[in-house]
């Protein structure tokens, strides 16, 4: 005689139900950010901390005041050229004048300030106009002939390269003079206006998030859980804080990197908040279908070139104000290739339209720091450059293991 089951006789369901793990529902939101394919700036951080904690555990004066100051001052010059190189890689293009048209745009400064006495104001603008000319010219001729941009920015390389040794000439060194040049890179902020601009920039960090809040549920967009974004807020606001203290017990915040995250903000807000770099970000992820929804592609990249020409001579103002001096070995070395790779190592595609401006900071960040630390330790270039080699490298395969995960998923 068959006997039912005591659940089937019970009225109940013959399998339980599974019970969801309150572990599960936490890690939910990792795993879903990890399968998006696009960490952002988080292999960036997560590269930054453990470089610290190696230096620091190896040397304990690199993080101190005095040192994390130098760090600041050290960085900028690559950071500036980095930018540039990010909105040109954006693009899906490259430049590789971008180093050489600093050292020209340094020659340029020191021209016009010494033997030609001009106003050290006016001399800069002439400079950074002279940069975006130069960038301005090589993008007219990617544009309009169709020369690939690896060419012609090798070319501008060499073009530049000339200029900077005409301007230079027998001199060798040209020494700048101006306090007003060379107040850029030796001059800091008192320490209120250090604690101000700190409060400024987590002000405007909250206003713009409140914003975009408003904006999409005015839209009734789903967008980010509003914990995500006030977590990124409450670590902003400490961040900023705990370095103006820090750097405010050596000699404050040093002048150039406030104005380098001035532009960094600058431009992100020009390529996140406006058509302008809508368009941008379609060129460099298709720029045929780009030109056929409407964008005027030929503009976009001739200003996006002469914008990273600008940016190089700023480069070059601040590496002479720096330095004291322009000379033929200005911008060469080693700069262009710590610039591009910046730019990739921040998390900017080689493949075009994914990246931020942002990232070439945090990128400039993390090879200014494995220099730093080489030094501080006394370790010799050559490991330096194996070391910046083997980041470069890895930056490059997540980039790419990310856009074969994209394809796949038909999110590229």
């Amino acid at each position: 005689m068959a006997i039912d089951s005591p659940t089937q006789s019970e009225g109940s369901s013959a399998t339980p139900k599974p019970t969801k793990k309150r572990g599960s529902r936490l890690l939910r939101p990792v795993r879903d950010f990890l399968a998006a394919g696009d960490l952002g700036l988080v292999p960036v951080f997560v590269a930054l901390v453990a470089i610290w904690i190696i230096f620091q555990s190896l040397s304990p004066h690199f993080i101190s005041p005095r040192n994390l100051t130098n760090l600041i001052v050290q960085i900028v010059v690559i950071g500036v050229l980095a930018l540039g190189e990010t909105l040109v890689l954006l693009l899906g293009e490259i430049d590789l004048s971008i180093a050489q048209v600093s050292g020209m745009a340094a020659a340029i400064l020191a021209s016009l300030s010494v033997f030609d006495k001009l106003n050290p104001w006016a001399a800069m603008a002439l400079t950074l106009a002279a940069g975006a000319a130069f960038g301005m010219a090589q993008g007219l001729w990617i544009t309009l002939i169709g020369v690939p941009s690896f060419i012609v920015t090798l070319a501008g390389s060499l073009v530049s390269l000339g200029l900077l040794l005409g301007l230079i000439g027998t001199y060798g060194t040209i020494s700048l003079s101006s306090t007003v040049i060379l107040a850029i890179a030796t001059s800091f902020v008192p320490r209120w206006m250090g604690l101000l601009f700190a409060a400024i920039l987590i002000v405007v960090y909250l206003a713009s998030l409140l914003a975009g809040r408003w904006r999409r549920a005015a839209l009734q967009i789903k967008g980010v859980a509003p914990r995500n974004g006030f977590g990124r807020f409450a670590a902003l606001s400490v961040l900023s804080i705990l370095v103006v203290v820090v750097l405010n017990s050596y000699r404050g915040l040093p002048w150039a990197g406030v104005i380098v995250l001035a532009l960094v903000i600058l431009f992100s807000l020009l390529t996140r908040s406006t058509p302008y770099g809508r368009y941008l970000y379609a060129m460099g992820g298709n720029a045929e279908a780009a030109r056929r929804a409407g964008v005027n592609v030929r503009a976009i990249r001739v200003s996006i070139f002469s914008l990273a020409g600008m940016l190089a001579a700023f480069g070059g103002i601040v590496g002479a104000s720096r330095l004291g001096s322009a000379s033929a070995s200005t911008g060469g070395g080693n700069l262009l290739l710590d610039s591009i790779a910046a730019a990739v190592i921040g998390g900017t595609s080689l493949f075009g339209g994914r990246g931020s401006v942002y990232g070439a900071l945090a990128g400039a960040l993390v090879l200014g720091s494995v220099e730093n630390g080489m030094d501080l330790i006394g370790a010799p270039s050559s490991t330096r450059f194996v070391a910046e080699g083997l980041i470069l490298l890895l930056a490059v395969t997540i980039d790419t293991l990310l856009r074969a995960r994209r394809l796949r998923m038909g999110r590229a």
